[in-house]
């Protein structure tokens, strides 16, 4: 019974999550209502305890990376940073490599911080022009940016700043460049593997005579699911010289990725004994634990000097409607922090309870190593909760001293463990009830039945290269 009850608040979720309402509200109520069948009493306790405790946890460690990830995608999009991009890997690469163009598209705006909500609304209008252009199925542009934005730049390729390769560092005290090589290897399977599954479906597709619109009964209408696609720029991005303004666009995301590694190699030496609060005389503050906090750190005034950089470099571009944008973001980040929050509000409610006992227990008996335990088990709640940074702060949140006990008993770097457990962050998450997903679609104007069975052949292609990096690290010690 103790299962079920769990089991069925996970369902309850995931129905309610699928069906489009927020999880800040039902997160609470499922967590709690298997609180109540398990003893009623406990309710009041647990919420305030429990949920609000990790709630709260979470948006204090995590809230300030995905703000400026916001508000660095708004001031991209609004500067016309996004254009001058795409303008520049288009003359490089040709007009006719659209669904290439995307994908490295997509894949230099993540690495680079932006919100992956932000990516996909940045990168659609120049996709469905791209896509049009090559004559190749508007069906497929859903899977395309997918690929380029949820998967390898996200969290395989060492040195991102997305939420799912942070959240291991404050848990396993590494930074964002864990394990480079296996990322790299984990990165360079899912871009291969990934492409040539989306090239042989366009070429199926050209083959069957299948053009932008569809054939036939599929034929698909132009017009997107969201208004908002109007106010975005639509250039023609395949014509006209690329000029020095153009290369200058590259600078905030370059200055991203740099500021990122000096943060990260010289914020110890500035801090080389930590920080002690009670040296100022204020000792109910405490000490601050360095290594949980430098990747944070490290990336925060990264995006900081990104943001400032691309306003200074694009000041008339932004003076107009800077205000609403930087409302619009701030929203955004707000909406994101807050969901991801309450999912792991509910994960610590869940993981207190009897039940959560039993499929712990399972998942040790059945994946005694703990690479592949991380894996399994962060897949598992990364599909249940429909959010990758949902998944993983649930896992490691309840089991994460359990996984390093693990790992110094294997003799596996914690490095590795980082890699592992991020990477199977992002590869079940793009189940269908996840915001992404969702949100994908509906700015793609397209139905999970018209295209989600290409964003599905990427989830596991993505699931696959966890485990792949897992054999590989076993076979050579590579890391």
């Amino acid at each position: 019974m103790d299962l079920i009850i769990i089991l069925a608040a996970l369902g309850l979720l995931i129905f309610v999550a699928y069906r489009g309402f927020s999880v800040i509200i039902f997160a609470p109520i499922c967590a709690l209502l298997a609180v109540f069948l398990t003893e009623p009493s406990y309710v009041l306790p647990f919420f305030s305890n429990i949920f609000m405790e990790k709630m709260v946890g979470f948006v204090k460690l995590y809230f300030p990376v995905f703000l400026l990830g916001a508000i660095f995608g708004k001031v991209i999009e609004m500067t016309g940073i996004a254009e001058r991009i795409a303008k520049v890997i288009v003359r490089f690469i040709g007009a006719k490599q659209a669904i290439l163009t995307v994908v490295l598209m997509g894949a230099i705006l993540t690495y680079s911080g932006v919100s992956l909500f932000v990516v996909v609304f940045a990168i659609y209008p120049f996709a469905a022009q791209l896509f049009r252009e090559a004559n190749i199925p508007k069906r497929l542009m859903p899977a395309t940016i997918a690929f380029s934005a949820f998967t390898f730049s996200m969290d395989a390729i060492p040195g991102s700043p997305q939420i799912q390769n942070v959240i291991p560092t404050s848990f396993f005290n590494t930074t964002i460049y864990a394990a480079p090589a296996l990322g790299m290897v984990g990165a360079g399977f899912i871009f291969v593997s990934g492409m040539v599954y989306l090239e042989s479906r366009r070429r199926k597709a050209a083959a069957n005579g299948e053009g932008y619109y569809g054939k036939g009964e599929n034929a698909i209408s132009e017009i997107a699911a969201t208004s908002e696609m109007a106010s975005l720029p639509a250039a023609e991005i395949s014509k006209g010289k690329i000029n020095a303004k153009d290369w200058f666009a590259f600078l905030p995301l370059v200055l991203v990725g740099v500021m990122n590694k000096f943060f990260t190699t010289y914020i110890p030496k500035w801090y080389e004994n930590g920080f002690d609060f009670a040296k100022m005389g204020l000792d109910s503050f405490g000490t601050v634990n360095m290594n949980q906090y430098l990747s944070i750190w490290s990336v925060v005034l990264a995006l900081l000097i990104g943001v400032l950089t691309a306003i200074a470099l694009n000041f008339n571009a932004v003076k107009t409607n800077f205000r609403e944008s930087m409302n619009a973001g701030i929203s955004g980040a707000l909406l994101a922090t807050m969901n991801t929050a309450s999912e792991f509000g509910f994960g610590g409610i869940i993981a207190a309870l009897p039940g959560f006992t039993i499929v712990q227990n399972s998942l040790s008996a059945t994946f005694t190593n703990p690479l592949v335990n991380g894996a399994v088990t962060t897949n598992v709640l990364a599909g249940i909760t429909g959010s990758g940074s949902g998944g993983i702060s649930i896992t490691l949140g309840v089991m994460a001293e359990k996984y390093v006990e693990a790992a110094n008993a294997f003799n596996i770097p914690l490095e590795v463990m980082h890699r592992v457990m991020s990477m199977a962050a992002g590869g079940m998450d793009t189940l269908p009830h996840n915001g992404a997903v969702i949100t994908l679609l509906l700015v793609c104007g397209l139905t999970h039945r018209q295209a989600y069975k290409d964003i599905f052949a990427i989830t596991v292609i993505k699931t696959l290269a966890a485990f792949l990096i897992i054999g590989v690290y076993m076979i050579t010690g590579l890391v």
